[in-house]
């Protein structure tokens, strides 16, 4: 988590009045943006008197697609001692590292190699994944995704067990019903941001009844009140979202009506994953004309998926604002940027991320035209005509 980054993890239970909080404070002093252990406070958090001073504070959000690991990807980034996935993402950190924070979809669970590390179609990762991601400057991560119980509700719970232990903030699946009641809120800036994530389902697997904490399906009621608290806690609320289908470019009916029902509701912007290949993003208004920002999917980041734009990902960026005059605040968020990357790899073998606008130097055909008709196609909905 980058050094101007807090998370506050208020406690949100539904019809509560009163919500005391948590929260992790990263320490300005440590060199390796590595954050302090878990601090608690009943306090409330501070409301800023501006009288009829203006007060202008902004913050670049960013997100990257689907951290899919599957066993060729892992086996590279094997070492004596363990695994390491640094390598793979070296070339990216730099422009990983520039957003004030990015949230990426951690698709496979982490729980390491002491249950086993799996492929498709039950995936289980080894805990470096996460540690990289933490390197290369992701800040939080979604969770919730048709993989979340592939190994079951433990290897589930023994993933979010590390995620804690590096103090790499997750959300979308749980490790108690307490965690769920959580709300997930990051602050750079001055400006808080609230993170949720639900998935359209589990592939067939279950939840269990006495365990449905776990993991967040799609459910409107439910959405809706979680957004509605979230409403009254940050400024902005971005939700990633497990839907629509797979290897298709182009969003479904499904995925824009659900799309426009989070607008209405209050969600700002929307991050979506599943497809494995890019959807471009568009405006969304809701019924009073406030527009929200909808990425209908960001592909795979890092996967060893290949060809038919399954290995052509990349990361959204966006500058969000308010400004506080005279106890009004006026927010506002500006036209979105996309940095395209692609996973080389070769016969399985030497995978890592580069720019998109780089893969020419490492064999992709037609790498200029490529980039030029993904810009296209992600932006056209977002950019002034």
């Amino acid at each position: 988590m980058k050094k101007n980054v807090q998370l506050y993890i208020l406690l949100a239970f539904i019809g509560a009045s009163i919500a005391a909080f948590a929260f992790y404070k990263l320490n300005p002093d440590n060199a390796d943006n590595k954050k302090e252990g878990y601090t608690s406070s009943n306090l409330p958090m501070k409301q800023n008197d501006v009288g009829t001073k203006s007060i202008g504070r902004e913050a670049t959000l960013g997100a990257v697609g689907d951290i899919l690991i599957h066993d060729r990807v892992y086996n590279e980034a094997k070492v004596d001692d363990g695994f390491d996935f640094k390598p793979m993402l070296a070339e990216v950190k730099e422009a990983l590292e520039k957003p004030d924070v990015l949230l990426a979809n951690q698709e496979t669970i982490v729980a390491g190699e002491k249950i086993g590390l799996s492929s498709y179609p039950s995936f289980n990762s080894p805990h470096e994944v996460a540690d990289a991601l933490v390197d290369a400057g992701v800040d939080i991560v979604t969770t919730a995704n048709n993989h979340s119980l592939d190994r079951g509700v433990s290897a589930q719970k023994q993933s979010l067990e590390y995620l804690n232990k590096i103090n790499l903030p997750y959300v979308g699946t749980f490790a108690s019903e307490e965690d769920q009641q959580k709300l997930r809120v990051l602050e750079s800036n001055g400006i808080k941001i609230a993170y949720l994530s639900y998935t359209y389902g589990l592939n067939g697997i279950s939840v269990p009844k006495n365990e449905a904490y776990i993991v967040n399906l799609i459910d409107k009621e439910k959405m809706k009140k979680e957004i509605a608290i979230a409403k009254k806690q940050a400024d902005f609320i971005v939700m990633g979202i497990h839907w629509g289908i797979e290897y298709e470019r182009n969003p479904n009916q499904e995925q824009k009506n659900l799309a426009q029902f989070l607008v209405d509701e209050g969600v700002d912007i929307i991050f979506g994953g599943h497809p494995h290949v890019l959807q471009p993003m568009e405006w969304l208004y809701d019924k009073n004309g406030e527009k929200s920002l909808v990425v209908y999917s960001l592909g795979n980041f890092l996967s060893g998926q290949a060809d038919d734009y399954r290995d052509i990902g990349g990361m959204v960026t966006v500058k969000v604002s308010k400004t506080e005059l005279g106890g009004k605040t006026t927010k506002k968020m500006e036209v979105p940027s996309f940095y395209p990357t692609y996973v080389y790899s070769k016969n399985d073998k030497g995978y890592k991320m580069v720019p998109l606008e780089d893969a020419g130097k490492l064999g992709l055909p037609d790498s200029k035209q490529n980039y030029q008709e993904i810009m296209t196609h992600m932006l056209k909905g977002v950019h002034p005509k």
